[in-house]
């Protein structure tokens, strides 16, 4: 039988936030991180370290902000808080986060880091659900893990079931933590010197559900 899986996405450099989660997560789980690892942070560096050191248990998949570390890569990410994070980190670190695949299959569960078809669609539990169906039809997937918008949800669309994971280091939610999950079920963490919100759950969930798909 597998064992536990653990999906951390949208760590962001956030150092403080990645060690409170690892501490709750079983030393037999495979962890998925699911992308946008180190843009915006603190501790981007730090934080790919960490995650390299625990070898090959870490499964890797590429957000969008991980490929705009890439200076000739369009994107979403703000172009100040990539300068910084790249002056952050070594250029093998950098080509390590960029060589990264963008989806990663465990079972009939597949993980992306927006849809299954790129890493920069914005969805939200309220986007209706026929704007979806079309994008998830071809995953070949019972399930389908995303992040990308900072908030969990978990809900069905054409029968094929979605979870967003929520983000460890940068979340838009009511509670302060750590936003993760174990064996597809949503966890929070909380943990000490959490840097303000940029958003709270509501301004963000209107804006994405604005801006979306």
């Amino acid at each position: 039988m597998p064992g536990p899986v653990a999906a951390l996405y949208d760590i962001h450099g956030n150092l403080a936030a990645l060690e409170a989660v690892l501490a709750e997560v079983p030393d037999d789980a495979t962890i998925v991180v699911g992308g946008d690892v180190v843009a915006g942070g603190p501790q981007p560096a730090e934080v790919v370290e960490r995650l390299r050191g625990l070898g090959d248990r870490v499964r890797w998949l590429r957000g969008n902000a991980d490929r705009e570390l890439d200076p000739n890569e369009e994107g979403l990410a703000p172009p100040s808080a990539l300068d910084e994070t790249r002056a952050r980190l070594s250029e093998e670190q950098i080509a390590f986060l960029l060589g990264n695949p963008p989806t990663v299959r465990l079972g009939r569960v597949l993980y992306c880091h927006a849809t299954p078809h790129n890493d920069v669609d914005i969805f939200t539990v309220e986007t209706p659900e026929e704007r979806l169906v079309g994008i998830f039809a071809d995953a070949d997937a019972d399930v389908v893990v995303c992040g990308h918008t900072h908030m969990q949800f978990d809900r069905t669309v054409g029968g094929t079931r979605v979870v967003n994971a929520g983000s460890v280091g940068m979340p838009y939610e009511d509670e302060p933590g750590a936003y993760w999950l174990l064996d597809l079920e949503h966890r929070r963490t909380p943990y000490d010197g959490e840097p303000p919100s940029q958003a709270t759950h509501e301004e963000a969930l209107r804006l994405f559900t604005e801006r979306g798909l």
